[in-house]
């Protein structure tokens, strides 16, 4: 009787909440390793203004093929963001004025766009809407054709897994390679740009090249996790992993951890938190990651044992 207990427990957990809480862990640890380097370069609301921003191309990909489906929303989320870098560099050459200010200037003026496109057209027909956008969908990516843990080598049931876990593996796996890649220049010109450009690294292009693996990362995560988890995971795992060591190895292995923590932690108590209070409901899991996000900075604030040094600069 117990072990067909337990594995009932197991097809119901495989079947229920495997897939979204590997879908959040994937999506947090794709935007936090990006976001370490953009944190260290002092460009971490660049990740805070792409998850705006990719709301207008959504929005407006539906508009001009009349489906949600997986390739016009992330095409047109990408050239929104993509449209959102290049803004941002017109208005800090143009207007002279410092990257946070011309962030900050793009980001309110395009995901204030999107919102009003939202309003001003039929999208709630179609689950476009701004909960969604801002809450994302973690908790209704069910693999209904999962019987238990052997279906984790059934190929016919592997086929029919939510296409945001495939989807996202190939993103984080994308953004991986081009970090190892690239680990020299992208240490060596976040820390020294001026040394790096003297030795011959394309810091410009590199740069760029990082805002595009930024906005691949949020474009990929935001129609399952929407965009709350994505700002939280830019900022929150790299800058807790900071005050915790003052090596940027050691500092993007601990951003992972912790995002992975944040992922299953938060998922786990948006689900059954409530419950151990009495309480009959749940809570968004978006939130609730982000939530536990923000615990972990706030411990590693007051006892990382770097919290004293974080305005000396990372060695690398």
């Amino acid at each position: 009787m117990i072990n067909d207990l337990m594995t009932a427990l197991g097809a119901e957990f495989v079947q229920l909440s495997l897939t979204p809480i590997l879908i959040g862990v994937l999506a947090a640890i794709a935007c936090a390793l990006p976001g370490n380097f953009l944190l260290l370069r002092r460009q971490a609301l660049i990740g805070d203004a792409i998850s705006h921003v990719v709301l207008p191309g959504i929005v407006a990909a539906f508009l001009v093929t009349g489906t949600i489906s997986a390739i016009p929303m992330m095409l047109g989320a990408g050239a929104a963001a993509i449209v959102a870098v290049v803004m941002i560099e017109v208005v800090k050459r143009l207007g002279r004025v410092e990257p946070g200010a011309a962030m900050g200037l793009v980001f309110t003026t395009l995901f204030a766009a999107g919102v009003l496109l939202l309003e001003m057209t039929d999208t709630s027909s179609v689950h476009i809407d701004v909960q969604h956008a801002l809450l994302g969908n973690l908790e209704s990516l069910i693999w209904f054709d999962a019987e238990g843990w052997s279906s984790l080598l059934d190929p016919q049931a592997l086929a029919t897994l939510p296409p945001q876990l495939p989807r996202l593996a190939i993103v984080l796996v994308g953004i991986a390679l081009f970090i190892g890649l690239f680990w020299k220049e992208l240490k060596i010109s976040t820390f020294d740009a001026a040394f790096a450009g003297a030795i011959g690294i394309r810091t410009g292009i590199l740069g760029f090249a990082l805002v595009v693996c930024t906005a691949i990362a949020a474009v990929a995560a935001f129609d399952a996790v929407g965009s709350i988890i994505v700002i939280a995971m830019f900022v929150c795992p790299p800058a807790s992993a900071r005050l915790m060591t003052n090596q940027l190895g050691r500092q993007v292995a601990w951003s992972v951890l912790f995002a992975t923590i944040s992922a299953i932690l938060g998922y786990v108590f948006a689900g059954y938190g409530p419950g151990w209070f009495g309480s009959p409901y749940a809570v968004s899991a978006a939130g609730m990651i982000a939530t536990i996000s923000g615990i972990i900075m706030l411990l590693t604030c007051l006892f990382g044992p770097q919290r004293k040094r974080t305005g000396q600069q990372a060695e690398a």
